[in-house]
């Protein structure tokens, strides 16, 4: 379904040479490797010095290998370094990490309860990514209320979410073959066809990409026989912190997740294992920023332009290029998104306590009134609270005891060990007159 570019002859290579340097040529050349374009956007671009479609696409291709900067020669993937992709890794260099956490848009006192909607939100959107068919506000429940899958969908998204909290405990680990077995059998834990294929490498040759919707085989993976040596690559490749030239964290680790998915490692659960490693080398490198991210959510939006920066590569003599300058813009977006979604939270978290201002209530105890304001028809258990709320289930069940009392929450018992918690009837009367005093 992708159309193949052009077969470059020596003369268009020859003629693109003649070209190269003119200040109006570059600037269109520029502007095409900035967005990264493939043949079949490129060819609809025009420039009275040049002839035609394949003249351009001989000049971008010449200025891509004059500027290729990495290799994996075993599978000859490769990259070209252009000026946007280093502006875009600057700009995150800014914002994710080191210093700038000072003046963090993260309101300190949410940190925690921001971090769990975040993971919650990159779980069930990676897991979507790879056919899951929850509902994000019923995965959440069943995340927030550690209820057990009922479904592969659901466990799919429950094995994504815990594969994800050891990422972040393991951030600091290097990068081995063991690493990556666990992490795979986290993510795919009885969602396989076959239980031993959990936490293993592929032994067979038969596994084989295809198109969703035309069964269309768009990737044949390397041999199972190659699998080994190319983990190890990736393990020195991951861990090594002076190459023999030096690649900047962000697109290293976006060359994992391509190389993850180019080689196919697994039976099943490739994408969302690349996805981890991902987002494991981002949080080593000090980006601290990204668990705060849902990438995934951005990718799920977008996932037909996700899998054509793929295949453009795979088309294009393993070009990552187009998969590297796609997830820069995931990344981008990302950032957006959670700067829009604290403002909205930072906005809705004021009024709540403005209506609350005038009761005795700790920060944490007027955060779990604020659900309610939100959903008056809620329903919490002290184990939701504990954890939204980043507490221990007893500091979360003191809490909820405290609104009990006050009679801004109600205690309706579900059986003889577990309770839940409705809006109490003083809860209405305090929204609709915040100067009583209770």
């Amino acid at each position: 379904m992708i159309e193949t570019p052009p077969k470059l002859s020596k003369s268009d290579l020859s003629r693109a040479i003649s070209l190269y340097g003119n200040p109006q040529i570059m600037t269109l050349i520029q502007d095409i490797n900035d967005k990264y374009l493939y043949w079949s956007d490129v060819k609809y671009k025009k420039d009275p010095a040049i002839a035609n479609p394949q003249e351009l696409w001989a000049l971008v291709h010449l200025s891509r290998q004059i500027q290729k900067t990495f290799e994996w020669p075993k599978f000859g993937a490769n990259l070209s370094l252009t000026n946007h992709m280093q502006k875009v890794c600057h700009e995150i260099d800014m914002q994710f990490g080191g210093s700038w956490g000072s003046s963090s848009i993260i309101p300190k006192n949410d940190s925690e309860i921001y971090l769990v909607n975040s993971l919650m939100d990159e779980a069930i959107a990676s897991s979507q990514i790879e056919g899951a068919s929850s509902t994000r506000k019923v995965a959440k429940e069943m995340l927030r209320k550690q209820i057990k899958p009922r479904s592969r969908s659901e466990q799919m998204i429950s094995n994504n979410y815990n594969a994800i909290n050891f990422i972040v405990e393991h951030k600091d680990d290097t990068l081995s073959p063991e690493l990556i077995l666990k992490l795979h059998g986290l993510m795919t834990h009885n969602t396989l066809d076959n239980p031993r294929d959990e936490g293993c490498f592929r032994q067979s040759d038969d596994i084989v990409v295809q198109n969703e919707i035309t069964g269309e085989i768009v990737h044949y993976p390397p041999k199972s026989i190659e699998i080994e040596d190319f983990i190890n690559d990736l393990c020195k490749f991951a861990n090594e912190e002076k190459g023999e030239r030096f690649i900047h964290p962000v697109i290293k680790a976006i060359i994992i997740h391509y190389m993850i998915a180019y080689v196919h490692p697994f039976v099943d659960g490739n994408g969302r294992t690349a996805r981890a490693l991902f987002y494991w080398y981002m949080l080593k490198n000090g980006y601290w920023l990204t668990q705060y991210l849902t990438i995934s959510t951005v990718i799920y939006k977008s996932k037909p332009s996700y899998e054509r920066s793929f295949l453009y590569g795979e088309n294009d003599g393993n070009d990552m290029g187009y998969f590297i300058t796609y997830n820069l813009h995931v990344l981008e977006q990302a950032f957006d998104g959670l700067k829009n979604y604290i403002q909205k939270k930072i906005k809705q978290k004021q009024e709540s306590l403005e209506l609350m201002q005038d009761v005795d209530l700790t920060e944490r105890q007027r955060t779990i009134l604020s659900y309610f304001v939100k959903n008056p028809y809620l329903e919490l258990t002290a184990t939701e609270v504990s954890v939204r709320c980043m507490v221990t289930h007893p500091t979360a069940q003191s809490d909820i005891n405290v609104l009990v009392g006050m009679k801004l929450l109600k205690k309706v018992p579900v059986n003889k060990k577990q309770n839940k918690y409705i809006k109490g009837e003083e809860f209405d009367k305090m929204m609709n007159s915040p100067s009583e005093k209770i």
